[in-house]
């Protein structure tokens, strides 16, 4: 046990005395018929019709951690010696045991934040939903916060950012979502105890240990504990350590995995983190909510979560009318939530609704992005909608904000290229159904979470498929350059026949079908991602 250490609660419970918080923390729960286990929450839930319609979303993933612009991590990185981020710090803001992530947070001024503007914009890129950071892993919350001191009213913009999203938002005619990514604070802070391996500073921690309450008197953030922001130093690199590859070694270890469970010594964070939840539920009444989990966070905690989020739902709408996603679900998770694949790809039809998340850039803020024009361009991004739509799921798409709460010109470009496909081949997409095949191509696609940095983009031949209202949509990922043949529209493997074929947008398109394949004669100037709409007795 480290010395002046300090809990993010006053010290851990014995296992009766848990179970008695829980008890007590579950008391201020929304009742209802949803009980807190996976059988009950299956039972219950009904994936909401306006979720399978609207296809599209876009993700304010927006916090402190832009304010740096070097993109993901920084509140963890900005403490291991030798990582880019801890070199930017240093020469910016100062060495990490004199200035920390929690005078970043105090940095976020947002003062350029337009949130009606913005709204605008992401509209007209074809957004039916919209969902605000509500906390990261950096473990500010970014709304008006009952449970938490450390949040955006007390701390950089003083401002609710959740709750004026909400309002722009609805005003807007979007549904609204809200992310919380709090629960793997706890280990992803840890850095935040170390030190210096080699160097001037060597062995000197940083600044989130030993620092207390009563070092803020006369201070910026005189009132508050530093320690409720980091968490703690639950699992803290030895004295001793003289490499920086050791210490990244030990990090690595210990604290860099993706933990689900509580801290192993307070399990009081576990049930704060429930009352955090709680309060952004009844607060904002959101219609979807992000976890950053794997199914849900501390067992118990996070069954308590989703239960009170969907009878709060039924006590607003009548039903259970809302949206919680989690990753990576088990079988006995299935159909009691909606399964999220970040940054990835499935190869097949799913059989109920899902949501891949994706971002431009990097999550956030990156300034590189914009100097070496690296963001993922408006057809990338349709290229994917269109894959994901033609498999059953949804899109969303996180746009990064700088600190003060702009985009950049590359980044409007992008919503202004999306925002002129959406006129006419939005027609494909919302409010679309699958096909009884997604589509084909030339493309095999790698299953599984995060891999998109392998892809090497869609080619020539690619197609997915979509349906509405009696009419087959094809959505052809690259433009092709000689007559296109799609073998799924053979008379041997569709049934029907086609009689009719338009471009959305454009006029006739000649095509003959024959036993083994349809073959269609696209204008060369169709533009990205054209899409054709199919008609004929019995094909859909």
């Amino acid at each position: 046990m480290m010395p002046n250490r300090r809990t993010f609660l006053a010290g851990a419970l014995a296992a009766g005395a848990s179970a008695r918080g829980l008890a007590a923390t579950s008391a201020g729960t929304a009742t209802g018929p949803v009980q807190a286990t996976w059988n009950s929450l299956v039972a219950n839930y009904r994936y909401p019709e306006w979720f399978r319609d609207a296809k599209f979303g876009i993700w304010s993933h927006w916090g402190p951690q832009a304010v740096p612009e070097q993109g993901d991590w920084y509140g963890r990185f900005l403490y291991m010696q030798g990582h880019p981020m801890y070199e930017h710090h240093l020469k910016t803001y100062g060495h990490p045991a004199d200035t920390g992530m929690m005078d970043i947070q105090n940095l976020w001024k947002a003062d350029k934040w337009d949130p009606e503007a913005l709204m605008q914009r992401f509209v007209k890129a074809g957004a039916k939903y919209f969902v605000s950071l509500a906390c990261h892993h950096d473990n500010l919350d970014c709304f008006d916060s009952s449970h938490h001191a450390w949040n955006s009213m007390r701390v950089g913009p003083g401002r609710d950012v959740v709750g004026t999203w909400e309002k722009v938002a609805r005003a807007a005619g979007l549904k609204f979502g809200v992310s919380n990514h709090a629960s793997h604070a706890w280990h992803w802070y840890q850095p935040a105890y170390a030190y210096d391996p080699v160097g001037p500073r060597k062995g000197e921690r940083y600044d989130a240990f030993g620092l207390t309450k009563a070092d803020g008197v006369g201070k910026w953030w005189e009132g508050l504990d530093p320690q409720e922001l980091y968490t703690g130093p639950h699992m803290v690199a030895p004295a001793g350590i003289d490499s920086i590859e050791a210490m990244d070694a030990w990090h690595e270890q210990h604290d860099g995995q993706w933990i689900e469970t509580a801290p192993p010594d307070d399990e009081g964070f576990a049930r704060q983190w429930l009352l955090r939840q709680m309060d952004l539920v009844s607060k904002y009444k959101p219609d979807f909510c992000y976890f950053d989990n794997y199914e849900l966070p501390f067992g118990r905690y996070g069954l308590a979560a989703a239960a009170d989020y969907y009878n709060r739902s039924i006590d607003w709408h009548g039903e259970i009318d809302v949206v919680m996603t989690a990753k990576q679900l088990q079988p006995h998770a299935r159909f009691g939530l909606v399964q999220d694949v970040e940054r990835g790809f499935s190869d097949h039809l799913w059989n109920e609704p899902w949501q891949t998340d994706t971002c431009i850039g990097d999550w956030f803020y990156n300034r590189s992005r914009f100097t070496e024009k690296s963001y993922v361009s408006a057809e990338a991004v349709l290229q994917r909608l269109a894959d994901v739509v033609s498999k059953n799921g949804n899109l969303l798409l996180s746009i990064p904000q700088r600190g003060d709460g702009t985009i950049d010109f590359e980044e409007e470009k992008i919503l202004d290229g999306l925002a002129e496909w959406m006129v006419t081949g939005g027609e494909a997409i919302f409010g679309s159904r699958p096909w009884h095949t997604y589509g084909e191509g030339p493309t095999e696609l790698q299953v599984g979470m995060q891999n998109e940095s392998g892809f090497n983009g869609f080619k020539e031949g690619d197609v997915r498929f979509t349906t509405k209202d009696g009419a087959l949509f094809m959505l052809i990922l690259v433009p092709p350059t000689k007559p296109l043949v799609v073998r799924s529209f053979g008379r041997r493997q569709m049934t029907g026949e086609i009689s009719r074929v338009a471009l959305v947008g454009g006029g006739p398109v000649h095509f003959r079908q024959s036993a083994e394949a349809a073959v269609f004669d696209l204008p060369y100037n169709a533009g990205p991602v054209p899409v054709l709409r199919i008609e004929g007795h019995g094909i859909v």
